[in-house]
């Protein structure tokens, strides 16, 4: 268990140091700094000041080096379009990026698993087929289009719902959170929906076809033998083993939704980093967007160790031997 957590570690600090090195090639390549914090008209005197005060003039290595110091730190200096400390913008944003992934998490999952079990159990019915024909739809549409019928239909036809905005927010320290208002929860219930939906079909057809295979072994042949009613075999047998490879999947899946809340965010006007990023990329603020970069790969490598770890507990075959395997 010990070699497996350590080699996990090891390969999240390579993936790390990898990321780290692609967020700092932004800064050598997207763009001049410099050029735009003090603009087309300073001197060259000016300009190489500049550059010593932000260590521009040094070894590529050693700048390299201080860009992962800082980076350890939560440090990626100065927003060149704000203003202000990106670890203090990410701060503000990222509680608002957070929630919204986890409440379209809960629904994927709380609406997912039972339509997935539901369509593997009463294969051929209507409602059955109404599933899979909606888990078509769900993975076919983008996620804007998505984003855009639910504000068409549930805030401008019948004004449900506000179609952009965060809505009253209450402050824990430096946490922000809309959870604990009613304006709050008003206003994630679109863009959580939105974002939940592609991966709620991925995790219902995952789950039906995890479920059919299961229903297939022959120990749920062997335990029908015995004489055990459906509803045992069915939640106390072949759910239990679907669930494992459903729980790896629904991990990964949580850092994409983080990471890929950008659309969403942007359709709503949501303020959380993925808006933040678009608006770093349309002005070419590096820093912003190498701390975004850098964040997310962080989310990802903590979340599949997590999984990892999960994994190597639940499945006994990987401890088998002493061998810890991945997936």
């Amino acid at each position: 268990m010990l070699a497996f957590i350590l080699r996990r570690l090891l390969q999240a600090l390579i993936v790390m140091v990898t990321v780290a090195f692609i967020a700092f090639m932004l800064f050598q390549y997207v763009g001049d700094p410099v050029a735009i914090l003090l603009g087309q008209d300073a001197t060259p005197q000016q300009v190489a000041e500049m550059r010593a005060a932000l260590g521009l003039d040094q070894p590529f290595i050693v700048q390299f080096w201080h860009f992962l110091v800082n980076a350890a730190q939560g440090e990626f200096g100065i927003s060149l379009r704000q203003g202000a400390k990106v670890s203090r913008l990410i701060a503000e944003r990222f509680p608002a990026t957070l929630e919204l992934s986890l409440v379209a998490a809960f629904i994927a999952l709380a609406v997912g698993v039972p339509m997935g079990v539901y369509a593997a159990l009463r294969r051929g019915t209507l409602l059955s087929q109404l599933f899979m024909t909606l888990s078509l739809l769900g993975v076919s549409l983008p996620t804007f289009l998505i984003g855009i019928l639910l504000i068409l239909i549930f805030s401008v036809t019948l004004g449900w719902f506000p179609s952009f905005g965060r809505g009253d927010v209450v402050q824990l320290g430096w946490w922000s959170t809309g959870l604990l208002t009613a304006k709050g929860w008003h206003h994630i219930v679109l863009p959580a929906v939105t974002l939940a939906i592609f991966q709620l079909t991925l995790i219902m057809r995952l789950v039906r076809a995890e479920m059919l295979e299961v229903l297939r072994t022959d120990y749920i042949k062997f335990a029908r033998a015995r004489g055990l009613s459906d509803r045992a075999i069915h939640f106390g047998h072949a759910l239990k083993n679907t669930l494992v490879p459903v729980m790896t999947i629904t991990g990964l899946q949580l850092g994409g939704l983080i990471a890929f809340a950008i659309i969403t965010e942007t359709v709503f006007q949501w303020p959380g980093m993925g808006l933040l990023f678009i608006q770093a990329v349309t002005f070419a603020d590096i820093p912003v967007m190498a701390a975004y970069l850098c964040l997310i790969a962080l989310i990802f490598v903590v979340i599949n160790l997590v999984v990892d770890l999960l994994y190597f507990v639940v499945d006994p075959r990987l401890r088998v031997g002493g061998k810890g395997g991945g997936h």
